[in-house]
């Protein structure tokens, strides 16, 4: 099992209709997303920031899957022009030693195929974790616009 996760701050000039969007989109993934086996979005306590949204995916198919569908890529639109700060990770029961570098291998791929979703990473004031673009396998990389 992969569990996915992302904790984002907001921009202070994100509305609360804006943010409210935001979030339902990504319960909206959840939902909708067969390869998700469960989710939780919500608040985020005991870190550096405001909100996590965590899905349960069974393998790597699925986890592409995750990446690719249309929910997702809503939550890229809606989502990203209004966060500041983020970090994804993904934690895994998985015993194979190179899963961190596929995982971020799926997240560059989609990267590299998709030039508007590409603009949107480089405008986050602040992106960490093993899905930042050119970041291969790297739980510090951080990307700064």
């Amino acid at each position: 099992m992969i569990y996915h996760g992302n904790r984002f701050t907001l921009r202070p000039d994100a509305s609360p209709e804006q943010v409210e969007e935001a979030l339902e989109s990504l319960r909206n993934q959840g939902r909708v997303i067969p390869s998700v086996k469960s989710f939780v979005v919500g608040r985020d306590f005991g870190g550096d920031y405001e909100w996590g949204a965590v899905f349960a995916i069974e393998d790597l198919d699925g986890y592409w899957e995750y990446l690719m569908h249309p929910a997702h890529r809503n939550t890229d639109r809606v989502g990203l022009p209004l966060v500041d700060r983020f970090a994804s990770f993904d934690v895994t029961d998985d015993p194979d030693p190179e899963m961190g570098a596929k995982i971020a291998e799926l997240h560059q791929r989609r990267y590299d195929n998709d030039a508007e979703l590409t603009s949107l990473i480089s405008d986050l004031g602040e992106y960490s974790g093993s899905a930042a673009p050119g970041k291969h396998g790297s739980a510090s990389a951080t990307v700064r616009e």
